[in-house]
């Protein structure tokens, strides 16, 4: 008698790395991080609101080879908190709504074309491209008919999504909160956080020096 064995299907892995470097160049990396760490920033207060940096994104569960990284990702109604990778069906098969790439000398055109059309296929609503050795910033929005079209001035662009205003101009690239405050570097945000905290330190110690002169006068500062 012959008995039948059952085969077992081997669990997939969805690697949590690609084997590709985050980023090429030092102009390239300060680019990811600085719009990373703003946006982080901005959306600090929402908790439905995940923001990344080279995370890999697999849309379709089962298929471990159908992925990207891009450069940064926001998921609006995704919670925060820290993932190996973002796997669609785990995330109420929400795809980043915004991703961003920075280019760098070692990006072929080819390889961009297959970002734009994963992109597009798998439903990104926003994809913003900037190159920071030629100031080239380009852009697209998934419009009516449900694709993503080529936004005719990024230059002076709001995003919908995200609030931030995109501004190229006097071989000049810059980001804008909605509050009008530019996109800090993370060297230029320790600066401002050590001035602020130079500031509260300031002003407690005038506190502390008047409640003494007011003690010297014959006054209850506590009154």
């Amino acid at each position: 008698m012959t008995i039948a064995s059952e085969k077992t299907q081997a669990p997939i892995i969805y690697p949590d790395c690609d084997g590709n470097p985050m980023s090429d160049n030092t102009k390239q990396f300060r680019w990811i991080v600085t719009i990373k760490e703003n946006l982080e920033i901005l959306f600090a207060d929402r908790d439905d609101i995940f923001v990344a940096g080279d995370l890999l994104w697999y849309p379709q569960e089962g298929d471990n080879k159908l992925r990207q990284a891009p450069d940064v990702m926001v998921a609006i109604g995704r919670p925060k908190g820290d993932r190996g990778s973002y796997k669609q069906w785990e995330e109420e098969n929400i795809a980043p709504q915004v991703v961003f790439e920075i280019l760098s000398p070692g990006n072929r055109l080819k390889e961009m074309a297959k970002k734009l059309k994963f992109y597009d296929q798998y439903g990104v609503e926003e994809y913003y491209i900037f190159d920071p050795d030629r100031l080239d910033f380009h852009g697209w929005l998934r419009d009516e008919t449900g694709g993503l079209s080529v936004i005719d001035s990024p230059e002076t662009w709001t995003s919908p999504r995200l609030g931030i205003r995109f501004d190229l101009q006097d071989d000049q690239f810059t980001i804008y909160r909605p509050d009008g405050q530019r996109f800090l570097t993370p060297t230029e945000l320790a600066k401002q956080a050590e001035a602020e905290r130079q500031r509260a330190d300031n002003a407690e110690q005038r506190v502390r020096e008047l409640e003494a002169r007011l003690r010297q006068l014959g006054q209850d500062v506590d009154e």
